[in-house]
């Protein structure tokens, strides 16, 4: 019996590195499939890098808008490419394994990112707020010390939360499970592996999904409703179209990330599927930053007139 239990514990404790399966069930696709995500990452360095550059060297866009604006046009490129070259590299090279310590890490960047880019968006919508329905107090209350203390905020809070849920989640036995369905070391499909009673896993990840997510999420919604309000009551048609064109493309943002993130994450792992993970995870993880910068900068008149500004002197 002791010897049954050693051999058990044994078997608990043998797995060192974990295999990605990503996109190996499309063997015809794989030139394809890299060729794809190979455009969406360039696309998606090169647009958020735009907003990046045309935000500072225009003096007009300098406000508190366009600050946090650059801030998350940042997260962006760093969201992606905490899961995009790791992709890149299986499908190119074939090589779908990666350590246990990487899988790590790389959970742990894409939590902490995540989180930031949840409570960052929180912070544009109350920022938008503030300019719609207190504007003669907008100066006063976002200014350059308060903005930069939100972005700090942002990029930090999620830390802790993310740091314990990661060593929470790899303290786990995964039983010589060690095939990950998916093409990141995602939560959902890592708690798959794992053997034995998982489910005061599953609360943790809720109950910080709630904290991290659904609370900023509903900030952002408290914050829309008192806009839609004010604007609402503005006396012309043109100044509520020109309120309502500030906020549509942050509401759009706001919308496709938050939908597929808190499906993934919300929903009990005995709902979880490999596909639907997969197509929801791309959803979040690569498609929308790849068509923020379109978002913000299509829509957004400021954006197209520094634009136009910046290549009449580049002609000039």
């Amino acid at each position: 019996m002791k010897h049954a239990d050693i051999k058990a514990e044994e078997n608990t404790s043998t797995v060192t590195q974990f295999l990605l399966l990503g996109f190996s069930d499309l063997p015809n696709l794989q030139d394809f499939l890299f060729g794809m995500f190979s455009i969406m990452y360039v696309t998606i360095i090169i647009g958020n890098s735009f907003i990046i550059v045309i935000t500072r060297i225009d003096p007009t866009l300098h406000k508190p808008m366009y600050f946090f604006l650059t801030n998350f046009s940042f997260l962006e490129i760093c969201y992606v490419s905490v899961t995009l070259p790791r992709i890149l590299y299986s499908i190119w090279t074939q090589d779908r394994s990666i350590s246990l310590l990487a899988c790590a890490t790389q959970m742990c960047f894409f939590l902490i990112l995540a989180t930031t880019d949840s409570i960052l968006l929180a912070v544009m919508s109350y920022d938008r707020y503030v300019a719609i329905c207190h504007p003669l107090h907008y100066p006063l209350v976002m200014n350059q010390t308060k903005c930069t203390q939100l972005a700090v905020g942002s990029w930090l809070s999620g830390l802790p939360f993310q740091l314990g849920q990661t060593c929470q989640i790899f303290s786990l036995h995964f039983c010589n499970a060690n095939r990950i369905d998916h093409f990141f070391c995602d939560i959902p499909p890592v708690i798959k592996l794992a053997c034995g009673d998982t489910s005061l896993n599953e609360l943790f990840v809720f109950l910080v999904t709630v904290l991290l997510a659904a609370v900023p999420f509903l900030l952002i919604l408290t914050s829309y409703s008192k806009i839609i309000a004010t604007i609402l009551r503005l006396p012309t048609a043109q100044g509520r179209a020109k309120a309502f064109s500030t906020c549509s493309s942050h509401l759009v943002v706001v919308l496709l990330f938050y939908v597929s993130a808190s499906i993934t994450y919300l929903m009990p792992k005995s709902t979880h599927s490999a596909v639907s993970d997969k197509l929801l995870s791309l959803f979040y993880t690569i498609v929308t930053p790849m068509f923020n910068p379109m978002i913000y900068s299509l829509r957004n008149k400021d954006v197209i007139a520094a634009l136009r500004r910046l290549l009449i002197r580049t002609v000039q």
